[in-house]
């Protein structure tokens, strides 16, 4: 037997990393600076916040 609500967490956090993958910028690690790369992963993350 599982635990339910532990793998939909899991089941969340996987599709939302999918999901950041998907943005091509990000998964190439194209914005090599320290600020830009954590600063467009927030931007993606507030994008799938509001979908």
């Amino acid at each position: 037997m599982y635990d339910q609500n532990l793998y939909a967490d899991r089941s969340k956090a996987e599709r939302f990393f999918g999901r950041l993958k998907e943005a091509r910028g990000c998964a190439t690690r194209y914005e090599k600076n320290a600020t830009s790369f954590p600063a467009t992963a927030h931007i993606l993350a507030a994008l799938n916040w509001l979908r």
